[in-house]
């Protein structure tokens, strides 16, 4: 395996295994606003991302009309209205079906570029079956099935939104503008859902949270996915979205606040073999990385 290759496949499944730890943190916000939380969060993400980007040297970029529209669709589908049909699918049906959705994405992405190899296709489909099977089916309403589609449309956004940025602007600036474009949105969703209580001080307990949402599940694993992202290919690197679920077992492991049964490590299994099948399909055209 090249080493383009062995690094992308090292930073997709870290970006996505970080994900994944989300979950055994969420207890410590989630008496937190919600709306008002996110905007903490990625406000916090924004100031950090914005300054690494100083002191690496990396000075603005003047966009192109089109590039400005890719980067609000980017930031508006992949981080906003991704995270409101997150949280309104987990009102509406439970986190379980929104979670099983978003299972789908390593086969939404293999199947964006076009016509798949068989192999990454087949991988696609094993890390899905996986994925489902650790989250757990679940059951729902029409109205959280909707809000989860919605949810999927902006994680796939995420993904194919950046890859016209990344060569002129790289990983780091397109985590720090698309980053700092969501706070002001998600900040009138929280006074619009909540007022004035859409912001409040946080205790010790919520202030680690978010900094831990800030910088570990945001700033790092941003940067790693969007590092990756050019030198695996979509197709590829959504094999990686399988470990999302994975992430959130060895975490609840590790903290101790839930323990993995059967079907959660049977589900494991089937995401890593379905990873290791979809790497071995031919290679495709690489895109190109001009900034860093």
């Amino acid at each position: 395996m090249r080493s383009s290759m062995r690094s992308g496949v090292a930073g997709a499944a870290s970006a996505m295994f970080l994900v994944g730890t989300l979950a055994g943190v969420s207890g410590l916000v989630k008496d937190y606003p919600v709306y008002g939380g996110q905007a903490v969060r990625y406000l916090v993400a924004a100031v950090v991302l914005l300054a690494v980007t100083r002191a690496l040297g990396l000075r603005f970029v003047r966009l192109t009309g089109k590039e400005w529209a890719l980067l609000g669709a980017l930031s508006l589908l992949g981080l906003v209205i991704f995270n409101v049909c997150v949280v309104e699918s987990a009102r509406a049906s439970g986190p379980a079906l929104v979670g099983t959705v978003l299972g789908t994405v390593p086969l939404a992405l293999a199947l964006a570029g076009g016509r798949p190899a068989p192999r990454l296709l087949t991988g696609a489909g094993v890390v899905v079956a996986g994925a489902t099977l650790a989250t757990g089916l679940g059951s729902g309403t029409p109205a959280g099935l909707l809000w989860a589609l919605g949810a999927l449309a902006g994680e796939i956004g995420f993904s194919l939104l950046a890859i016209p940025l990344l060569p002129k602007l790289g990983a780091m600036r397109v985590s720090a503008y698309s980053t700092v474009l969501a706070v002001p949105s998600l900040a009138v969703i929280g006074l619009v859902q909540d007022g004035t209580g859409a912001l409040r001080m946080p205790t010790f307990a919520e202030a680690a949270g978010f900094g831990y949402l800030a910088i570990v599940v945001t700033v790092v694993a941003f940067c790693l996915w969007y590092t990756s992202l050019p030198k695996l290919g979509p197709g590829r690197a959504g094999l990686f979205a399988g470990l999302i679920p994975v992430g959130a077992i060895v975490t609840g492991l590790v903290l101790g606040v839930a323990t993995p049964s059967g079907y959660d490590l049977l589900g494991a299994g089937l995401v890593i073999a379905g990873i290791a099948v979809g790497l071995t399909a031919p290679p495709p055209g690489r895109v190109s990385l001009a900034a860093t």
